[in-house]
C-alpha cells in the first residue's frame, strides 16, 4: 500500500497493491531499460552488421538487420521501452532510414545523463544541455551538407547503396540493380505542389512480392500490378493499348435498401423476372461496350451474367480491386473512377501500353504496364524464399525513404562515420564556450553521437578506441574531413572518393528525435502502478519480456 506521513499522520496516497518506483530508482531503471533497447540492435549497424531472428509465438520467423522491424517484432513491455521502439517508427516513417542509428543514439545519450546524475548533476541541466547540443548539431549539418541535383544519378546511386548496405541482399550487382529500380520508381512519382517544393507520396510506389526466381528477378512495372485474377475464363488474357474504365459500382443486381417481397405465381412469371434481370445486367455492359472500354477494373462484384457479356465484347475484366488499388491504377494510367455507369465516356478512360495475366508462382496476377508517364509504379519483388523476400522488400522500402528524403531536401552528407565525428569535435569546442554545467552535457551528446562510428569499428573487428582516436585526429581543424570507417579495409579511408554518402535529412531527424526521446525519459522520476503489480522493470533493467539480455 503506498503511504505517506504528514504531521505524524499516515495518508494514504494509492490502492491498496499499487506500487511506486521514485527518484534516483526510477532514473536508473529507465535508462538501464533505454540502453538494453539499443543494445538489443546495436550488433546490426553496418555493412558488417549482424542479423537478428525473430521467433513469434506461433513459430513465425522474421530475420533481419532492420531496427525498426527488430523493435516492433520484439514486442516490449516497459513503457520506456515503447518509447524507444516508437522513435524507431517515427524515424522510419519521416525518412524512411536511420532506425537503428536513432535508437542507438538515444542509448548513448541517456547513458551519459546517468553518468552525470550520478555526479549531483540535475536532469533538467541535463536536458537543458542536450537541446542546446541538438540545435547546434543541426546547425553544423546544414553548414557541412553537400548540394545534389535530380539529375545526379550516379550521387543518388551512392546513396542508395548504402542505404542497402547493411541488409543481405546479395551482392553489389543485385544492389546496383535494386538502388537503379528505385531511384527511377522515386522520381517517376515525384511531383512539385504550387511553391514548386518538390514532394513524393510513397503510397505511390507499391512494392509486390512473391517468393521464387531470385532477387536479381525483381522488377520495375510502369504501372501498377494487381494480385488478383481475372474475371472469367471467357475473357483475353492479354491486352495491348488497352482502354481502361475504373468503376466503383457492382455489375450485379444490388438488393433494395428495405426489405422487399417479390411474389412470383406462376413459371411464366419467373422466366419473366429472370429475363428483365439479364437484361439489366446485359444493359449495363452495353455502356461499358459504347464508352470503347476493353479492360474494366471495379471496386464490387460482378455478376455471372454480366462477365458472361463481357466476355462476349472481348472485354478484360478484374473485380473486387482494392480501393488503394484503384486510386494508383488511376494515376498509373490517367483514367477516372466512376461511380455511374450512366457517366461513363471515352473521356473517363485511361490506357496502357500491355494488360496481362501470369501466373507467378503458382498464382495469377494481373500486370497493368507500359504505361504513358505513370504517376503511380509497381515494384515487383522475387527471392528464394519468403525470409529473403521480405527483407529484400525492407531494404527497399529504406531506400525508397533516403532517396525520397535527398530529392525533397537537395542534400547529402559523408558517411562512414565522417559527419559524426565532425559533430562531436563542433560540441566540444561549442561545450567549451557555453560554460555551466551545461557543458558536461554537451561533451555527452558529442560522445554520444560518436557511437556511429564506435560501433561501425566494433563490428567490422577493428578496435574502436584507437579508431575514434584517429579519427578525431583527421578532422581537426577548420571544415572538418572526410575520413570514415573503411570496413572492408578494416582501417580509415576516404569516404568522399568511396562514395559514402547520407541523406541529410537522415541524419538531422535522428539527432532531433535520440535528443528528444532522451530529454522525454530524463524528465520522469516517478513511476506509479495502480494496477496491483509493480511497475515493469522496476525491480532493474528488465521489463522487456522477460528476456533481459536481449543484446548478447
Amino acid at each position: 500500500m503506498a503511504e505517506n506521513q504528514v504531521g505524524g499522520q499516515q495518508i494514504l496516497l494509492l490502492p491498496e497493491g499499487a506500487s511506486r518506483v521514485l527518484g534516483r530508482d526510477a532514473q536508473r531503471s529507465n535508462i538501464a531499460v533505454a540502453v538494453a533497447v539499443a543494445n538489443a540492435v546495436k550488433t546490426t549497424l553496418g555493412p558488417k552488421g549482424m542479423d537478428k531472428m525473430l521467433v513469434s509465438e506461433l513459430g513465425d520467423i522474421v530475420i533481419t538487420n532492420d531496427g525498426a522491424t527488430i523493435l516492433d517484432e520484439m514486442n516490449v513491455e516497459h513503457p520506456v521501452a515503447k518509447i524507444m521502439v516508437d522513435i524507431a517508427k517515427t524515424q522510419d516513417k519521416e525518412v524512411g532510414d536511420g532506425t537503428t542509428s536513432v535508437v542507438i543514439m538515444a542509448g548513448e545519450l541517456l547513458k551519459g545523463a546517468g553518468d552525470l546524475i550520478e555526479q549531483g548533476i540535475h536532469p533538467t541541466t541535463i536536458i537543458r544541455g542536450y537541446k542546446m547540443a541538438a540545435d547546434h548539431a543541426g546547425k553544423i549539418l546544414a553548414e557541412v551538407a553537400r548540394d545534389v541535383k535530380v539529375e545526379d544519378d550516379a550521387t543518388l546511386q551512392k546513396i542508395a547503396l548504402v542505404s542497402m548496405g547493411s541488409k543481405n541482399v546479395g551482392d553489389d550487382n543485385t544492389k546496383a540493380h535494386l538502388g537503379k529500380m528505385v531511384i527511377e520508381a522515386v522520381k517517376q512519382v515525384m511531383e512539385k505542389d504550387a511553391s514548386g517544393r518538390r514532394i513524393i507520396d510513397h503510397d505511390f510506389i507499391k512494392v509486390e512480392k512473391k517468393a521464387g526466381g531470385g532477387i536479381a528477378d525483381t522488377e520495375l512495372i510502369n504501372g501498377v500490378l494487381i494480385d488478383k485474377e481475372i474475371a472469367h475464363p471467357g475473357m483475353p488474357r492479354s491486352v495491348k493499348n488497352a482502354k481502361i474504365a475504373l468503376l466503383d459500382v457492382a455489375l450485379e443486381i444490388e438488393k433494395t435498401e428495405t426489405d422487399a417481397k417479390i411474389e412470383i405465381t406462376s413459371p411464366e412469371q419467373m422466366q419473366a423476372f429472370l429475363q428483365q434481370e439479364e437484361r439489366m445486367l446485359k444493359d449495363m455492359v452495353g455502356k461499358i461496350v459504347k464508352s470503347k472500354a476493353n479492360t474494366l477494373f471495379t471496386q464490387k462484384g460482378i455478376d455471372d451474367v454480366a462477365q458472361h457479356y463481357l466476355a462476349k465484347g472481348g472485354i478484360l475484366a478484374v473485380r473486387r480491386v482494392k480501393k488503394s488499388d484503384m486510386e494508383k491504377l488511376a494515376r498509373a494510367t490517367a483514367a477516372k473512377i466512376v461511380t455511374s455507369l450512366d457517366d461513363l465516356t471515352e473521356k473517363d478512360l485511361g490506357s496502357a501500353g500491355l494488360i496481362e495475366e501470369r501466373k507467378i508462382s503458382g498464382e495469377r496476377m494481373v500486370f497493368v504496364e507500359r504505361c504513358k508517364d505513370p504517376k503511380s509504379v509497381t515494384i515487383f519483388v522475387r527471392g528464394g524464399n519468403q525470409q529473403v523476400v521480405d527483407e529484400v522488400e525492407r531494404s527497399i522500402t529504406d531506400v525508397i525513404g533516403a532517396i525520397s528524403s535527398v530529392l525533397i531536401d537537395g542534400k547529402y552528407v559523408i558517411g562512414g562515420g565522417s559527419i559524426e565525428i565532425d559533430l562531436a569535435n563542433g560540441l566540444r569546442a561549442y561545450a567549451s564556450n557555453v560554460g555551466g554545467r551545461e557543458q558536461l552535457a554537451i561533451g555527452k551528446f558529442a560522445d554520444a553521437v560518436e557511437v556511429i562510428p564506435r560501433t561501425l569499428a566494433e563490428s567490422a573487428g577493428m578496435d574502436a578506441i584507437d579508431t575514434l582516436v584517429q579519427l578525431r585526429s583527421k578532422h581537426k581543424g577548420k571544415g572538418g574531413g572526410v575520413e570514415g570507417v573503411d570496413i572492408n579495409r578494416n582501417g580509415l579511408s576516404d569516404m568522399l572518393k568511396q562514395g559514402v554518402f547520407e541523406p541529410l535529412k537522415v541524419k538531422q531527424q535522428a539527432i532531433y528525435s535520440a535528443s528528444e526521446a532522451a530529454e522525454i525519459i530524463l524528465r520522469i522520476d516517478d513511476i506509479i502502478s495502480s494496477r496491483g503489480r509493480a511497475p515493469a522493470g522496476g525491480s532493474g533493467p528488465g521489463g522487456m519480456g522477460g528476456d533481459h539480455h536481449m543484446d548478447e
